[in-house]
Order: C-alpha cells, then sequence, then structure tokens
C-alpha cells in the first residue's frame, strides 16, 4: 500500500474520532487503531495511533506509524442521553440542504426522527426513544459515528 494512502487514513481516523478502521486491498490489509488512555488526574485523552500492514502471503515488514494528538471529551448535559444504535454517517437532515429534523431547544415527542445515520448504503432513521426538549446536538452533520456514541441530549 501506498505511504501516501497510508499517512491519509491514519490522519482520518485522528481527526474523526473512530477507534478503528480496517481496509483490504486484494491481498493487502491495513488496520489501524487508535487507543485513549487518560493520564491520572487529567480530563484529557491523548489518542495513540497504530497501523499494521500485512504484505501478500509472502511476508514482509509490518507497518508502524505513530502519532499523538490532545482532545478534550465532549461535555455532556444533564438529561437523556439518545445515542447511536449503529457505526455509520451521522446526518442531521434528509437530504442535503433541507431542514434539520430537530434543533437545540425543539420539543420533541417519542418516537419523532432525530437523524438518519447512513450504514452500508442504507439510511436508517433514529428516533427519540423519550419525549421532551432537545438540550444538545452532541456530533457534527456528516461525521462518522461509533455504536454507542452519544448523539442527543434530551430533558
Amino acid at each position: 500500500m501506498d505511504l501516501r494512502k497510508l499517512k491519509t487514513l491514519i490522519e482520518l481516523v485522528e481527526t474523526s474520532g473512530i477507534a478503528e478502521l480496517e481496509i483490504q486491498e486484494g491481498e493487502e490489509r491495513v488496520r489501524i487503531t487508535r487507543s485513549v488512555a487518560t493520564p491520572a488526574g487529567h480530563g484529557i485523552a491523548q489518542p495513540q495511533l497504530v497501523a499494521v500492514g500485512a504484505a501478500p502471503a509472502g511476508g514482509g515488514p509490518a507497518t508502524t506509524a505513530g502519532g499523538s494528538t490532545e482532545t478534550a471529551a465532549p461535555p455532556v448535559d444533564e438529561g437523556h442521553v439518545v445515542k447511536s444504535p449503529m457505526v455509520g454517517t451521522f446526518y442531521r437532515a434528509a437530504t442535503p440542504g433541507s431542514k434539520p429534523f430537530v434543533e437545540i431547544g425543539d420539543q420533541i415527542e417519542e418516537g419523532a426522527t432525530l437523524c438518519i445515520i447512513e450504514a452500508m448504503k442504507l439510511m436508517n432513521e433514529i428516533e427519540a426513544d423519550k419525549a421532551g426538549v432537545v438540550k444538545a446536538i452532541l456530533t457534527e452533520n456528516g461525521q462518522p459515528v461509533e455504536f454507542g456514541q452519544p448523539l442527543f441530549v434530551i430533558a
């Protein structure tokens, strides 16, 4: 795999907040894993990236690349947290340019559509499991989300 492509993948993992990315092209396979460790007494997470490449059956050296940046954990307001039920891409509206399903301060009913998560080219509507007021939207439009990642706070 091209070194430039590998660097781009590492940057993608670093900036997106995903924990792991695995890509296979033919017989080559690359897995990039980010582990987050919190130093004692600090509220700052320091992601560590490790990319491991597997060469075709003949064997070859594994590639390891590292980097570290400091990111603060996003604050979670008090209230009911709606979490992502799947891995995918978060969208606030049904189509680009259309009005978002919900805004901060909106009064919503149980079962109201909050967002769409695209997974494997399927659009999955995520519904509110509690009625209330949207207090926070914790994810940016078009960003990748992980299973269990907080998306909204409803009070």
